[in-house]
């Protein structure tokens, strides 16, 4: 099942294991049973700490597998075969269940063993998807240190009625004791401030107790990890405060040529991102969404959703961008119950079923041919008309028998039966008629939108919203600068935003040296 090579690599994790691990196999003859038996005794035989027992019994998922250890009551479980994006969260697992301590901050590790009640979770996620192994891993590791939380993560591919019958259309998705918890990317400390009902109280308490800071980056995406570690290597007084520490690039799939890193994936680009900013005495304040800006006296306060107020000298906004919406009735009201914006991470989903795809840039184009390997058919629409794509993913795309492309289309409205979606309303922009169309699941790649909402007023954006820079990342608010995607800097290249990020805090940094140097009649009196 596994290679000689990811043996070798696997036996030296398994070498940090210190207690025994029991494996309890729940099996039913099928061939993904003995798959998934063949795996587990691949693993065990690297290592004497691992025994595996096969179970048949008819009331559990199967093919399944229980972690535990002696004299541990631990509720961790997978429910399939954990390979692709989810061999890392089994790895895991396997180390943390057999004692190895986990890589996360003490006070976090305390306040999940300091839970009170009672906590089944049920993950439902895709090999595919880059972003379910953190989902994964946080309930793992929590239902790890605590005997009264239970994880089971589910592969939907190999249990799809579960998935028919809980209408699943988005991954990764998570049930809390029977009900829908939360969709999409989330870490253990998001998931303990939706459970743990006094921490945001607690943590917006010690942010309005920090004092004021000399750069404060808003944004925690490329350009802000660029700006922060610039500001720190300064020697002054620096913090970093985001909604979700890697932004945009935790939803991005492949990143290729970053320079000196021909290939990478989004969510192992943040995890290094964040590494480097933690290199620094940077103050990080993860999942904190910033509300509002001003200046007050010689300090810029910055208002949290939390309630906690943050003040600086400068200001570095690094806010990035999201998915660009359609903006249609229903598009709303069906958002992962058909309507889907990330294609890697939903496609497995939609296996044989009809989907369309809104955009013929290279996003859509690319989104459209992997599609097309897995479900039954893929509609292309888009506005203009003609595909704005590279001609090498046009010519991929128009090679494929089941797609359909349409162009000068207008997408009208999201149909549904309430529960999920059915349809797609589209207008023929030539002609002006009104058609219909059939189909289970709608992809949107349409393009970003600054996140900059709350700024209105405060600096100067762009009709699209962006923010209005000048050649040193300064914005028209003094001591106030700005990088990114959010920024009216052409060409969103991850590589741009980190240049961005680095010059908009040099720019910062040579501010407060001139705010702060004596005045010319001081000079002269000394």
């Amino acid at each position: 099942m596994l290679d000689e090579t990811l043996k070798g690599q696997l036996r030296a994790y398994l070498e940090k294991v210190v207690r025994p691990i029991e494996i309890r196999a729940f099996v039913n003859g099928s061939a993904k049973s003995k798959e998934m038996l063949d795996l587990l005794n691949d693993i065990a035989g690297l290592t004497d700490r691992i025994t595996v027992e096969t179970v048949e019994d008819a009331s559990a998922r199967a093919p399944s597998f229980s972690l535990s250890t002696p004299g541990q009551d631990i509720g961790l479980t997978f429910a399939g075969i954990p390979l692709g994006h989810e061999f890392t969260s089994l790895v895991l697992a396997l180390l943390q269940v057999g004692g190895h301590p986990p890589r996360l901050e003490q006070a976090i590790i305390d306040q999940i063993r300091d839970l009170d009640g009672d906590f089944t979770f049920e993950t439902y996620f895709s090999l595919s998807c880059q972003n379910c192994p953190d989902v994964v891993q946080a309930l793992n590791l929590m239902a790890v240190l605590n005997p009264r939380i239970r994880h089971v993560a589910i592969d939907g591919a190999l249990f799809p009625e579960e998935v028919a019958d809980r209408q699943i259309m988005s991954v990764p998705t998570v049930y809390l004791n029977g009900e829908v918890f939360g969709q999409g990317r989330m870490e253990a400390e998001q998931i303990l401030a939706k459970i743990d009902t006094g921490a945001s109280a607690r943590v917006a308490g010690k942010l309005n107790a920090l004092d004021p800071f000399d750069v404060l980056v808003v944004g925690g995406g490329p350009a802000g990890a660029a700006a922060a570690v610039y500001a720190a290597r300064k020697g002054i007084r620096t913090g970093l405060v985001a909604e979700r520490f890697g932004g945009q690039v935790l939803d991005t799939m492949a990143i290729e040529n970053f320079i000196s890193v021909p290939h990478t994936e989004g969510p192992a680009f943040a995890t290094a991102l964040e590494q480097h900013v933690k290199e620094y005495p940077v103050e990080v304040m993860n999942l904190q969404k910033a509300e509002k800006l001003a200046k007050n006296g010689d300090f810029f306060e910055l208002s949290l959703e939390s309630g906690a107020t943050l003040k600086s000298r400068t200001v570095i906004l690094s806010t990035g961008a999201r998915w660009r919406q359609m903006g249609v009735p229903g598009e709303d009201a069906y958002r992962n119950k058909g309507v889907a914006y990330c294609p890697h991470c939903d496609g497995p989903l939609f296996k044989g079923k009809r989907t369309a795809v809104i955009g013929g840039g290279n996003s859509g184009v690319e989104a459209a041919i992997d599609l097309a390997g897995i479900v039954a058919h893929v509609t292309l629409i888009e506005f203009d008309t003609k595909l704005r794509a590279d001609d090498v993913l046009q010519r991929k795309l128009r090679s494929l028998p089941n797609v359909t492309v349409l162009l000068n289309a207008k997408t009208t409205e999201v149909l549904g039966d309430d529960s999920k979606v059915t349809g797609l309303a589209y207008e023929d922009r030539q002609t002006g008629e009104q058609h219909t169309l059939p189909l289970e699941g709608i992809f949107v790649q349409i393009g970003l939108l600054p996140n900059t909402e709350w700024l209105k007023g405060t600096v100067e954006l762009s009709p699209r919203g962006e923010i209005v820079t000048g050649a040193h990342g300064d914005t028209s608010l003094e001591g106030v600068f700005a990088a990114g995607d959010c920024t009216t800097v052409p060409y969103k290249q991850i590589v741009i935003a980190v240049g961005e990020g680095a010059k908009a805090s040099l720019g910062a940094f040579d501010h407060l040296i001139r705010i702060s140097a004596p005045a010319e009649n001081e000079e002269k009196a000394a």
